[in-house]
């Protein structure tokens, strides 16, 4: 680490932030409401998957012992239907119909499929160039899982799969990790929101809107949108009563060196404690970020769009999410092109992934203010400072505009 706690190093600013991060505790919801939140307990298997022997195809069910004595012909007592109580087979002699997803008539072990029998009245023969194996088409108790075995742990995000299995388990609720409620915050005088008179000499307010997606799509539900002017005197009061509703605080603009840059100074003087300030980044290299006394943490990203968002992808969300308990996997890509970039400052380049050939393309902005330039993108690759040549076919880490 630093003495200083200006111009720091990417991966400095990354653990300065997650050591700073408070816990944020869990709550209970009904499963319906847990969609894309992550889990905060385990999951365990209230019984056997499947819970009975289950055919896996339409057809009659029968005995292997029967086939192996070579009999083709059986007669149909029967038919076991899907959600159905279980029947049993009186005789080796005979059959049940079954259907897919059914539990196994007692008495059979091996499923012949519709398509291969010839029936007649309650006459099923088997056609006699179909060789059946033992216990074919049967998928058997408790193959997937026993009961009591832990089927998630916490930390995964509930999604498709995830609910799959909730359900499964018969979870009725569900504990998640509680998202912080987030204060978003844009400062400028040029700011304008959407459906508002918009002068020649301002323009939209975009960056909060940005955020607060971005947040949406990671699981955030409980954001607040705020803009405050340049004024050292409304921004002081405006933060302060922000501060007080919300657990974590997202500024945009205001941090850099500029005569109405307040923010630094409105933040110190509302007891906010300076963690860093400056990292040796390109775009992003005004981030603010420090904690209140409360322990709350205010991050303060650099006003232009591109930086604003780099810096929410690279730090901000992944450290709330890392506070959540969300498991984290870190992704390499490889650069499908070679790309130079001169300044001693790790470069986040825009890129577009190739799925299919699993590389990513170079999509460099015009500037840091050029987001229409992101169109397209996917998200950004981090190239290391200290060199300015990177050669196609290397990796890197990515990160992705959607968590």
């Amino acid at each position: 680490m630093t003495d200083t706690p200006f111009r720091i190093d990417v991966a400095e600013a990354e653990q300065l932030i997650r050591n700073a991060m408070p816990e944020f505790g869990s709550c209970t919801v009904p499963l319906a409401e847990s969609t894309g939140q992550v889990l905060a307990e385990p999951v365990i298997a209230e019984r056997d998957q499947p819970p009975f022997d289950r055919a896996t195809m339409d057809g009659i069910a029968v005995t292997a012992a029967a086939l192996a004595d070579g009999r083709r012909e059986f007669q149909c007592t029967g038919t076991q239907a899907a959600g159905a109580p279980q029947l049993e087979l009186g005789s080796a002699d005979d059959c049940m119909e079954v259907m897919t997803g059914a539990v196994m008539p007692a008495g059979t072990d091996t499923v012949i499929p519709v398509e291969r029998i010839n029936k007649t009245g309650d006459s099923c023969v088997i056609e006699s160039d179909y060789a059946a194996a033992p216990r074919q088409f049967v998928h058997p108790r408790a193959s997937d899982h026993r009961q009591g075995d832990t089927l998630l742990e916490p930390g995964f995000v509930i999604g498709a799969p995830e609910m799959a299995i909730l359900t499964a388990a018969g979870q009725a609720t569900i504990e998640i990790s509680r998202w912080p409620a987030i204060a978003i915050i844009s400062t400028g005088d040029e700011l304008v929101d959407v459906g508002e008179t918009i002068a020649t000499q301002q323009i939209r307010s975009s960056n909060d809107r940005a955020i607060e997606a971005a947040l949406q799509l990671a699981g955030c539900r409980t954001t607040k949108r705020s803009r405050l002017p340049d004024d050292a005197d409304q921004l002081r009061e405006g933060i302060a009563k922000l501060h007080e509703e919300a657990g974590v605080l997202i500024l945009s603009g205001g941090v850099s060196m500029g005569k109405y840059d307040y923010l630094p100074g409105v933040l110190e003087q509302l007891g906010v404690r300076l963690v860093f300030h400056k990292i040796l980044q390109r775009p992003g290299l005004p981030m603010w970020f420090g904690v209140s006394a409360v322990g709350k943490p205010v991050f303060a990203l650099p006003g232009n769009p591109v930086s604003t968002l780099v810096c929410l992808t690279r730090y901000v969300i992944p450290a709330i999410s890392a506070a959540l308990g969300r498991c984290n996997e870190e992704q390499d890509m490889e650069l499908a092109e070679a790309i130079d970039f001169q300044p001693d400052l790790c470069w986040f380049l825009p890129v577009a992934t190739d799925k299919q050939a699993g590389i990513v393309h170079p999509r460099p902005t015009n500037t840091s203010g050029d987001f229409i330039g992101l169109r397209g993108t996917t998200g950004v690759i981090e190239l290391p400072r200290g060199r300015t040549h990177f050669a196609a076919g290397e990796r890197f880490r990515y990160w992705p505009w959607r968590a």
